[in-house]
């Protein structure tokens, strides 16, 4: 997987209630959005704004379901006065501050986990420790591949209930599928067109987990491990292209495999921009990536202002 949640101790999310620490006025998916995910620890949690500087977005790894663990337990951890300031400072910067969850070791829908009540408790933990919103990671596989439509159906509860919770324009909500659940012909059940179809404008963007695109053809025009879903071959099933941001890990280790220079990348990131697609770029993660791995793979297409 190229996403993947490491073991900690563990804040439960169950016993909160809301009591948002800052006041929030995040705009949806307005332009393209660079991300990266955070999940290894980090002194003060947050990096300085300048060593991060290109992105739009830092995800904090990771909400489990039951608990928070790694950098959100860390985020958490913090007292009020700091949370704010870290996220002033990121704010100003022009950089929001979400929550990733579930990631790679959990499987919710196959553990049987209820969608209403986890994403209820997420919107909580989400508004109480004063974040800007909040991502989905959702690799359950077996669920997923059972293709019996439960997959689809607890993703459809659950990022209602989410949205429900942290409305459009005020919080950002976005998922983080892995590329072949995009496929029109694999999944009877529809995988990730079926969410798409029923939550998708309840979506802000998509950071596609491209795993085995390697070269700009298959990550854009013609995907050949599982066909149908690159970039613009997805675009063509019916997902909005402008919310299809493009996943990467940062280094080989990061990822299972997918990895793709930064060079490279950035002539792909060019040649798409050249089509009309306009979503930006993931990486996974800090601090294996930085601002000079942002601002290599925005290259002329996004220069950083």
């Amino acid at each position: 997987m190229l996403l993947k949640a490491l073991a900690s101790t563990a804040i439960c999310l169950a016993t909160l209630t809301s009591n948002s620490t800052s006041t929030n006025t995040t705009s949806s998916s307005s332009g393209p959005q660079f991300v990266i995910y955070s999940d290894k620890s980090v002194e003060g949690v947050a990096p300085d704004v300048s060593d991060v500087e290109g992105y739009t977005v830092f995800a904090l790894s990771f909400l489990t379901g039951s608990s928070a663990v790694d950098q959100a337990e860390a985020w958490a951890n913090l007292d009020n006065s700091t949370r704010n300031d870290i996220k002033n400072k990121y704010n100003s910067a022009g950089i929001k501050l979400i929550v990733s969850a579930f990631g790679s070791t959990i499987s919710p829908t196959t553990s049987g986990v209820d969608a209403t009540q986890v994403a209820n408790n997420m919107a909580t933990w989400v508004k109480t420790y004063g974040l800007d919103g909040i991502d989905v990671d959702y690799e359950d596989t077996t669920a997923m591949n059972a293709q019996d439509g439960k997959a689809e159906a607890w993703l459809t509860t659950f990022t209602q209930t989410l949205r429900s919770q942290l409305p459009q324009g005020q919080y950002i909500l976005t998922h983080a599928p892995m590329a072949p659940w995009f496929s029109t012909t694999k999944y009877k059940s529809g995988a990730y067109m079926t969410v798409n179809k029923n939550v998708g404008d309840m979506i802000d963007w998509f950071y596609n987990q491209i795993g085995d695109y390697t070269t700009c053809d298959s990550l854009l025009n013609k995907a050949i491990e599982n066909p149908n879903t690159s970039l613009f071959e997805i675009a063509a099933s019916g997902v909005d292209v402008n919310k299809l941001v493009i996943g990467k890990p940062a280094i080989t280790s990061d990822a299972s495999n997918g990895f793709i220079d930064t060079n490279t990348l950035a002539t792909c990131i060019a040649q798409a921009k050249q089509k009309n697609w306009n979503a930006g770029a993931m990486v996974w993660e800090y601090p294996d990536a930085n601002s000079a791995w942002i601002k290599t793979v925005r290259g002329s297409a996004f220069p950083i202002s």
